[in-house]
This record gives structure tokens, sequence and C-alpha cells, in this order.
């Protein structure tokens, strides 16, 4: 995977993923001059929630977490199945522990649940997940996007414009 002048910055992708929280936030980090690589479990591609296909750029399992500015998490049904993954748990514990932006947004914190980031952090999410969010020691906060240290997170679609604003910003000053 080539990076870009600005670092790398990974879109987690599985089935039935969020169709607009993979691609709107790729291609906003590629026009801020990131490379974001589609990044998956196995598969060599997926289908959105409303039938868009992505093909897979690279496995999880072979990034190196050191290397990376952050990565995001969307939302949709693919985050019950990444959660399950060991390998997407360590990457996720891993970047967020040397400081890189986690980014997140309505299903997508169900992997920093699992992952253990987010006791004690603000975070934002899908209102059905609110209470999981609460159960694993998050503060709720019901708003657009939610910047907690080097998680930003979100919670729906329409989100999306303060959601990217958010996560670009958390990115350049993270430089």
């Amino acid at each position: 995977m080539s990076q870009s002048n600005l670092g790398t910055v990974p879109v987690l992708v599985g089935p039935e993923y969020e169709d607009l929280e993979v691609w709107y936030p790729k291609l906003r980090l590629e026009e801020a001059g990131y490379a974001a690589p589609l990044i998956g479990t196995g598969e060599a591609s997926y289908r959105g929630k409303h039938g868009y296909p992505c093909t897979v750029d690279g496995h999880v399992k072979d990034l190196d977490a050191g290397t990376l500015a952050g990565l995001v998490a969307p939302g949709g049904w693919a985050p019950d199945k990444l959660r399950r993954d060991p390998a997407v748990l360590a990457l996720v514990k891993s970047v967020h522990d040397r400081g890189g932006i986690i980014a997140s947004i309505c299903h997508g914190p169900w992997i920093l649940i699992s992952a253990g980031v987010v006791r004690g952090r603000q975070l934002t999410g899908s209102l059905g997940i609110k209470d999981d969010l609460i159960n694993a020691g998050a503060i709720w906060v019901d708003a657009p996007a939610v910047v907690d240290g080097p998680i930003v997170s979100a919670r729906v679609p329409k989100d999306l414009p303060a959601f990217m604003q958010a996560v670009l910003a958390s990115l350049a000053s993270a430089h």
C-alpha cells in the first residue's frame, strides 16, 4: 500500500457496510492528501447495505499500526462482524495506544468497544448503540461530531460533513 505525503488512514470494510460512511470518508481523506485504502478481513470485495460494491485494497492483518496516521471504522452491519476479528481489535488498540486518530461513525463504535478503548471517553454513535457505549464506560454525547483526544465519533450519515471536518482537523493537529 502506498502512502501519500500526509500518511495513511485505512477505512475498515466488511459485509453490509454503510455505503456513505465508507465512501464519503475515503474520498474526503484522499482529497485532503491521505492514502485511504479499504481494508477487510479476507474477502476480495464486499457489498454495502445499499448494494454498492467495494474491492478491498488489503487485509487488516497486513497493516503495521506504527505506519498509520489513523483509521476509520464506519457503520452499517459490518462492525458486528469486524469486532469479532482479533486482528481488527489488535489494530484498533495499537493505533489508539500510540495516539493515532480513531474515527468512527454510527455502529462503528462497536469495534472500539470490543477493542477496549472507549472507557472514560466522550463518544457518540447510532442511537441504537447508545446503551452499549454507556455500558462499556463511555460518556454518551448526542452531537453530530465528538472529539475526545484521538477518538472522533459521529452518529449517522447526515453527520458526515461535521464528522469529516473533525477527523481532518484532528489528523492535521496530530502532525
